[in-house]
């Protein structure tokens, strides 16, 4: 072949089994991706592709499983600074004597070096996407783009006066900005993020839910997550949390509902009704015993629920290779049924739903021609990934997200041999292991 036939190529990945996650469920052995302008040009077999591309980096991904990035649909990223600092309480009391004293000493600046920790240690278990919800978010924001990643990104409104902000009417102005500030950004997008319907009043998520139509960006809220809320729902309102919602007419497709663990009948045909996005956060809802959501059902009405790990204090990690584990062995047992939620299943929720909650489904998700280049690559070559019989099952219940050998994000490595390209590993650590001492004293 003569070289003038030759197509660029930013980034070559060969002779690695490749997983598509397309609708066809296309598998390629051995196959490759080949990257360019931050998209995912041509994927197929290796010897197709080599002759086909001449690329400035090519990758041997030999004995690797290459599949799209996990997408972590509901974190509090800068809680890595308060992982461990107060475990096995009751939700209530971890969170108004431990977490909310703690949070009251946040800054902009632990904030930044608390996500930049989350993103390294997402980016070396695999995830190339994360939606978020906390305090200073644009600072959320900076590290987030400041590693590479991608991000929903929010700032969390409630009634009472926050940290950041202070009063609700700067939170909103403040979310606004945000908005206009990342509006053309590759990478950052921003959400409407009201806390939950027990620290929001009715005319706050109204404004909310306003605000987020306006600009066309998704309304993000913790919904349904214990027994408790819905029995305080029912006191207060008359209403379950979700009919409460309903009532407010904030039930759409672009709110995107994290935890939806105590539904009632009702409840779930109003979410698959209005094709509301479930976040269901297991190893968060087992650690604080808020209870199991009935993910299996939620799925068969037609519901799309993605994965999330939550923030690290309610986790301990941000490791998506764990939570798929947990959240198909939790409904078997659950269930009492081992097909009650498949290895496949658990996967698609950490990759292709996860892009749909988020709105992207047509640029994440899946390894085709035209999506963005969030790819990793799984090295399969350990003693636990040994024999290899199906690729999937292996991913669910074998791997780990220490497994994960690159990492490539919008066709940028930001990861190489288990090596972080965009962040200082040490210097963050040491700027969280001051944080902790201060926190300490």
């Amino acid at each position: 072949m003569q070289e003038s036939h030759h197509q660029n190529a930013d980034l070559l990945l060969i002779n690695g089994l490749v997983l598509t996650l397309d609708d066809a469920d296309q598998r390629f052995n051995p196959g490759a991706v080949a990257i360019g302008g931050g998209e995912i040009i041509e994927v197929g077999p290796s010897s197709d592709l080599a002759a086909k591309y001449r690329a400035a980096k090519s990758l041997n991904v030999e004995g690797c499983v290459v599949l799209p990035g996990l997408i972590n649909g509901h974190t509090h990223a800068a809680m890595t600074l308060f992982r461990g600092l107060a475990d096995d309480l009751p939700l209530m009391e971890w969170l108004q004597d431990h977490i909310f004293p703690a949070e009251q000493k946040l800054t902009a600046d632990w904030v930044y070096w608390g996500t930049l920790l989350a993103c390294a240690e997402m980016i070396q278990s695999g995830t190339t996407t994360f939606c978020d919800m906390y305090l200073f978010e644009h600072k959320v924001a900076e590290a987030a783009k400041a590693a590479g990643m991608r991000a929903l990104v929010g700032e969390v409104l409630y009634d009472f006066p926050s940290p950041h902000y202070g009063l609700i009417e700067n939170g909103l102005s403040f979310t606004e900005s945000l908005i206009q500030e990342w509006k053309d950004d590759p990478l950052i997008r921003i959400a409407v993020e009201p806390h939950a319907i027990y620290t929001c009043s009715p005319d706050l998520l109204k404004r909310c839910s306003n605000l987020a139509e306006r600009h066309g960006v998704p309304l993000i809220m913790h919904l349904s997550e214990t027994e408790t809320e819905v029995r305080q729902s029912l006191d207060q309102y008359g209403l379950s949390p979700v009919a409460h919602l309903e009532h407010l007419g904030l039930l759409n497709s672009r709110l995107i509902a994290d935890h939806c663990v105590a539904l009632s009948p009702e409840d779930m045909e109003w979410l698959a009704k209005r094709q509301v996005q479930v976040i269901h956060n297991p190893e968060s809802n087992m650690k604080l015993a808020s209870g199991i959501a009935p993910v299996p059902r939620l799925v068969e009405m037609g519901i799309n629920v993605a994965l999330g790990t939550d923030g690290c204090a309610s986790n301990n990690d941000l490791d998506l290779f764990g939570e798929m584990d947990s959240c198909a062995k939790l409904h078997k047992v659950a269930n009492l049924d081992p097909t009650a939620l498949p290895a496949r299943l658990a996967l698609k929720m950490a990759t292709r739903n996860g892009a749909k909650a988020i709105g992207l489904e047509e640029k994440l998700g899946t390894l085709t021609p035209g999506s963005w280049a969030d790819v990793i690559v799984v090295d399969f070559r350990k003693p636990h990934l040994t024999p290899l019989y199906e690729p999937v099952s292996h991913l669910v219940y074998a791997a780990r997200g220490a497994d994960v050998r690159h990492s490539i994000i919008h066709g940028r490595l930001v990861m190489e041999d288990r090596n972080l390209l965009t962040i200082d590993i040490n210097e963050v650590m040491d700027h969280v292991r001051i944080f902790a001492k201060t926190l300490r004293s």
